[in-house]
């Protein structure tokens, strides 16, 4: 989701319910698509593809979802303009995807318990995999394809998926409820984020069971999600409610929190910059890497959830 010499930048306006295109260089908005129900969430970029898709959560939250919605909506990065959406149906509430090796779309389908499988070669669902639980918010893939790991938020646990054969192998404890999830260069270590305590649960994914327990330094409440850097350089945690992003070192042996705007979510690397949504305010916050410090911010939208680059 990140590129050094991007030409476009996208944003998922969750507060406004829009799709921003900006200027990469400028952060001046240059396009909004307004036209989604509620509401939209997270985002998928395939740059080479030229598109990317948005999946329509409902218009609540995770947990507190009336009205879940159903479809995920695809953006033509081109022409910068609201293709068209894939019926999830009969799975519903999609929230976090990913693509996998193989080349397909990994969407967790939250109030039906599955990962909704997508090919994007003809914008239809051709499976879906039981995730064993209903607070499946997020997931991620092993960089192999051979894992698909859901952290499963109150339940405290994470879901492993066997991705070619398509099947729930089971379910790691872990001390308590989740929030986010991340997976190591080298498929070893899976990082799943606390959603009680400002602390990091590492699991060792031979063994499937939490291995050590890493506290964010100056970091009051709770953190929210985990990405780690292209080049698997750090790993980026951000918390919602304590308006942090902490930078961590692949051994978590070094960590810097930096304080950004009200109720940061998701993040895109870019070079040596990580930037940094905030839903709560509006903002934009960029860090500057190396200088572990905030070097610029911008308003976009009402508050974005999901920023990438293409």
């Amino acid at each position: 989701m990140a590129a050094r010499n991007a030409h476009g930048m996208i944003a998922v306006d969750k507060m406004g319910t829009k799709v921003l295109f900006l200027d990469p260089v400028s952060y001046e908005t240059e396009t909004v698509l307004d036209d989604f129900p509620r509401t939209v969430h997270e985002l998928l970029v395939l740059a080479e593809a030229g598109f990317a898709y948005v999946p329509i959560f409902g218009d609540g939250i995770h947990g507190r979802n009336p009205n879940p919605g159903h479809l995920l909506s695809i953006i033509d990065l081109r022409h910068r303009t609201h293709a068209g959406d894939i019926d999830l149906r009969p799975y519903i509430a999609p929230h976090t995807l990913k693509l996998g090796v193989d080349g397909l779309i990994y969407i967790a389908c939250e109030n039906s318990a599955v990962v909704a499988v997508i090919d994007p070669s003809t914008n239809k669902v051709v499976d879906a995999i039981d995730s064993g639980s209903t607070n499946g918010h997020r997931l991620i893939i092993s960089s192999d394809g051979q894992r698909l790991y859901t952290e499963n938020e109150e339940d405290g646990t994470v879901s492993v998926i066997d991705v070619r054969r398509r099947r729930l192998l089971g379910k790691i404890k872990t001390p308590r409820a989740l929030a986010g999830i991340a997976i190591s260069a080298d498929d070893r270590t899976v990082v799943a984020v606390d959603d009680e305590q400002p602390t990091l649960f590492l699991i060792d994914t031979q063994t499937e069971e939490v291995v050590h327990t890493v506290r964010l330094e100056g970091v009051p409440e709770a953190a929210q999600i985990a990405r780690y850097a292209p080049d698997n350089s750090m790993i980026g945690v951000t918390s919602l409610r304590s308006d942090t992003v902490t930078l961590i070192d692949p051994s978590f042996k070094e960590q810097t929190a930096i304080k950004v705007g009200k109720e940061p979510m998701d993040m895109a690397f870019r070079g040596d910059e990580l930037f940094v949504a905030c839903q709560g305010d509006g903002s934009v916050h960029v860090v500057d890497i190396p200088a572990r410090r905030v070097k610029h911010s911008f308003g976009a939208g009402k508050g974005c959830e999901s920023l990438g680059f293409f």
